[in-house]
């Protein structure tokens, strides 16, 4: 797919933090003009000054403000300001979409909700990101709604209790339902030439991706507890184990067929016909026993032997790398986009990488 596929559309960014800008960059990565409006009373985006301790304490740029924001222009505005106001005004004009995420009452505050946006331009596609809600005063970030919405209580172990997860996903969660609603509403207008409002929030982004401990609790009431990485339905399943050259590796076994060569593989054919094993059912009533022959097994191989044969044998595994094995994989070479920003090199994974061919 060409990364100009979206060359007419005119975007405009009024978000901060990670979810919105999250939107904007996905418009920006296919060819659209990305305005990014900042609030010059308060230095721009907040996540300018999130840095790690290691970085450039004077610079303008961070890495987290870099991982959403790229290929766009940048305008700082006081929305306070009559002159600042008008400006915008003016950008808005033929802007095709809006991206916002005010707090409750700002958007009727600085005149820039919808109905008096859709009078200046009727075809303006406006997506809205709130926390709770359009209507809920509640400040929210992602933190919090990993702990309200289930996720932090089933994420973790018994002995660590309730973790976060360690990206903003229910940002990114979000970013991607108001990314879908205005794919459709720019359908919409096409049909119609007329344009419309997308809202999501961040609460109701995160239920919805609950999916199956969603219907665990609803069907079986199942209330899922912190298991570490393994899986409340399937096993072998997330389980962790460590190989002779003290790699960590993990299995996905989804299936009984799965199951049955991976036996065969670590020479344990006598378990596929033992009752506590042959179905996953039973396996997951008796997941620790079978953890630690599993493991006695696979302490035999090294890391790369063990791979080897998973790949060949057509079995779910992976070894546990860090972030920066992760990138020295020649594969992931090509998903890294670099853009000079207030003339600091900036570098973030591309959100981009569906291909489309006719």
């Amino acid at each position: 797919m060409s990364d100009d596929f979206f060359k007419e559309l005119k975007v405009v960014e009024l978000a901060s933090v990670l979810a919105g800008p999250s939107v904007g960059l996905f418009f920006a990565e296919q060819g659209a003009r990305v305005l990014k409006v900042e609030n010059k009373k308060t230095g721009g985006d907040v996540t300018r000054t999130w840095k790690l301790a290691s970085e450039n304490p004077k610079s303008s740029v961070s890495a987290y403000f870099s991982s959403v924001n790229f290929k766009k222009n940048y305008l700082y505005l006081d929305l306070s300001d009559k002159h600042d106001y008008q400006n915008l005004l003016i950008e808005l004009h033929d802007t095709d979409i809006l991206i916002t995420n005010f707090k409750k009452g700002d958007d009727l505050k600085f005149h820039l909700d919808y109905a008096t946006l859709k009078k200046l331009n009727p075809r303006l596609i406006y997506g809205e990101i709130s926390g709770y809600g359009a209507e809920s005063e509640r400040v929210a970030y992602d933190l919090i709604l990993q702990a309200d919405s289930g996720f932090m209580s089933m994420n973790g172990t018994p002995e660590s209790g309730p973790v976060k997860m360690p990206v903003a996903l229910i940002d990114l969660l979000a970013g991607h339902q108001l990314k879908e609603g205005i794919l459709v509403a720019l359908i919409n207008r096409i049909k119609s030439n007329q344009g419309s409002k997308v809202s999501v929030s961040l609460f109701e982004s995160a239920v919805a991706s609950l999916a199956n401990q969603a219907s665990n609790w609803l069907m079986e009431k199942h209330n899922p507890k912190p298991i570490g990485s393994k899986h409340p339905n399937i096993s072998p399943y997330g389980d962790i184990y460590k190989t002779a050259d003290q790699k960590l590796v993990t299995l996905a076994i989804g299936s009984d067929k799965q199951f049955s060569l991976l036996c065969d593989l670590l020479s344990l054919t006598d378990l596929k016909s033992d009752e506590k094993y042959f179905s996953n059912q039973n396996r997951v009533k008796n997941r620790l026993e079978l953890e630690q022959i599993l493991q006695e097994q696979i302490s035999r191989f090294n890391s790369s032997e063990l791979m080897d044969l998973l790949v060949q044998k057509q079995i779910p595994g992976a070894i546990i790398k860090s972030v920066e094995e992760v990138f020295s994989d020649p594969l992931t070479g090509s998903l890294i986009n670099q853009e000079l920003i207030d003339g600091k090199e900036t570098k973030r994974v591309k959100t981009v990488v569906y291909r489309i061919s006719n």
